[in-house]
């Protein structure tokens, strides 16, 4: 026997077992360790021939986050890969046979009594396709398009209730996330109101009742006396009741990263909280419900300005056992490797933006965004971009800057932003073309130009790479304005205030900021044209 550490919100997801559990917690509470892999573990040991559905927003996603997770809980708990279960091939024949095999295993994982779960990402077309499915899992619900999930993959969650009927977790679903900064992202915190609180509360009681019977039994036995036969019945009728009441039971919490402080320590929080934007704090790690800017800076941006762009190919190439770490530029579809990459940057001394992009046709495509925090300066930030982008063929930068980059050195050295940034990429082996722009344009002038881009009623139009730029997506979002006698003004209050421990991360414009530069440049001074496909992304 080995003792296994479980905290709160996993303890209670496990010991309740609804049918429908829908988990809403910070960052590092051990949703995918902890909570999502017993839910998979349990599902597939106990309905045997089985066959799941681990649902994720993307490819990538699921190739270097939840599947991973998963197998490293299964590891720690004694399941060797290749023994108990393989990945991304067809089954030894030493494994038992499911009771509807798939048309192929490239991304399922075959487990040794014959149940199967199916990785099911929702950027791959046909991923839900002919399946027959008795559980799901879908993780970072508040990245999956719900119309999507609800059109093409929770039909297919009908189970066989011919051989799984009898268990309370037949079609059960688990919905895990942190708390969402959008409308779309938020199609899972409805399901609050569908939990039946008093229902709960007696699974909780009968559990527990269940447990005492149990100890009273364990205790006899240990004294060598028989245990009343009274108990054993009372027991075997508890559980059908439990069993009956998990069958239609609907489980909906919400949990910060502080209920995992035991495993997490002080100061991950106290990082968090630094290193984090203060609304990625809130909803990432506190949980907290963020109510989203209606008539922001960028009112124009919708979720039609996002898209997913996995290049499967590079990806299914990678196998399941790499180093989620190493990967790099590779993995983007959308990025035309031939072509050069435009950036437009931000300077500050406790935050530094690089925001790259390539234009192509009418589009703007916002590849990826990078940015680094307090010590780690413009040279780690160029860095972190040019290891990522080491495999692109044309080192070509198109730097488009203002005289905010002339003259200022606060958060580098003795040269100016602008010197800085040339020097350090051409360093790594890049070229760099500098486009100057002169003042920064006015806010309102800026305000009309960028939402008329996002209407489509400007040269370009930007949209944003959804997995590569998480933090600029929100920063963007969330960008209050002020009206003031020049029009409107993106409100850049925050970073006005003294810094504290409670308010260091005010910075959250400053991403925006370097966007801005990038799409105007793009817009007014146009360097280069990229023509190449980009279909099958939106």
């Amino acid at each position: 026997m080995k003792e296994i550490y479980f905290n709160t919100p996993q303890r209670l997801t496990q010991l309740i077992g609804a049918n429908t559990s829908v988990i809403v917690a910070g960052r590092r509470t051990g949703k995918t360790d902890s909570i999502a892999s017993p839910f998979v573990l349990r599902n597939m040991q106990r309905m045997k021939g089985s066959t799941g559905g681990i649902v994720v927003p993307t490819f990538k996603h699921g190739l270097t986050n939840t599947i991973p997770g998963i197998l490293a809980a299964w590891k720690r708990w004694g399941y060797v890969q290749g023994v108990h279960y393989v990945i991304g091939r067809k089954p030894p024949k030493s494994f038992k046979e499911a009771i509807i095999e798939p048309a192929e295993y490239e991304h399922v994982i075959s487990f040794y009594n014959g149940s199967r779960a199916v990785i099911i990402s929702q950027d791959r077309p046909g991923s839900s396709n002919s399946l027959t499915l008795s559980w799901l899992l879908v993780d970072e619900a508040k990245f999956i398009d719900y119309e999507k999930l609800k059109d093409e993959t929770l039909p297919a969650n009908g189970g066989i209730k011919s051989f799984f009927g009898k268990h309370s977790y037949n079609h059960a679903v688990m919905i895990l996330s942190d708390m969402p900064q959008t409308k779309a992202g938020s199609w899972f915190l409805h399901y609050k109101d569908k939990m039946d609180v008093e229902l709960i509360a007696t699974i909780e009681a009968t559990v527990y009742e269940i447990w005492r019977l149990k100890q009273k039994v364990r205790e006899a036995n240990a004294k060598g006396e028989q245990p009343p036969a009274y108990l054993r019945k009372t027991i075997r009728r508890l559980d059908r009741q439990l069993n009956q009441m998990r069958s239609v039971a609907v489980y909906y919490k919400e949990y910060s990263s502080i209920e995992n402080l035991q495993l997490l320590g002080e100061n991950y929080i106290k990082q968090m909280k630094r290193d984090l934007t203060p609304k990625t704090f809130q909803t990432s790690i506190l949980c907290q419900r963020l109510g989203i800017a209606k008539d922001g800076f960028y009112s124009s941006m919708k979720e039609m300005h996002k898209y997913n762009a996995s290049d499967f190919d590079y990806l299914d190439s990678l196998g399941w056992d790499y180093n989620p770490s190493a990967l790099d530029s590779r993995a983007d579809k959308d990025v035309n490797p031939d072509a050069p990459i435009c950036i437009g940057m931000d300077y500050n001394a406790n935050i530094n933006w690089i925001v790259a992009g390539q234009p192509t046709g009418k589009r703007l495509n916002v590849i990826k965004s990078f940015y680094t925090k307090f010590e780690r300066k413009i040279p780690a930030l160029i860095e972190d971009f040019c290891r990522y982008y080491m495999n692109h063929r044309n080192k070509t930068i198109i730097y488009y800057y203002d005289t905010t980059a002339l003259g200022s050195n606060y958060a580098v050295n003795t040269q100016d932003f602008h010197w800085v940034v040339c020097h350090e990429f051409e360093r790594y082996g890049w070229t760099v073309e500098s486009v100057y722009m002169g003042n920064p344009m006015r806010h309102d002038e800026k305000y009309l130009l960028i939402n008329q881009g996002f209407a489509g009623k400007q040269r370009l139009m930007p949209f944003f790479n959804r997995q590569n730029n998480d933090d600029l997506i929100l920063a963007i979002q969330t960008a209050g304005v002020t009206r003031g006698r020049n029009g409107f003004r993106k409100d850049k209050g925050g970073e006005k205030l003294a810094e504290t421990e409670e308010d260091l991360l005010q910075h959250r414009t400053d991403g925006t900021d370097a966007f801005d530069t990038l799409y105007i440049g793009c817009e007014k001074f146009p360097k280069t044209t990229v023509s190449y496909n980009f279909s099958g992304v939106l």
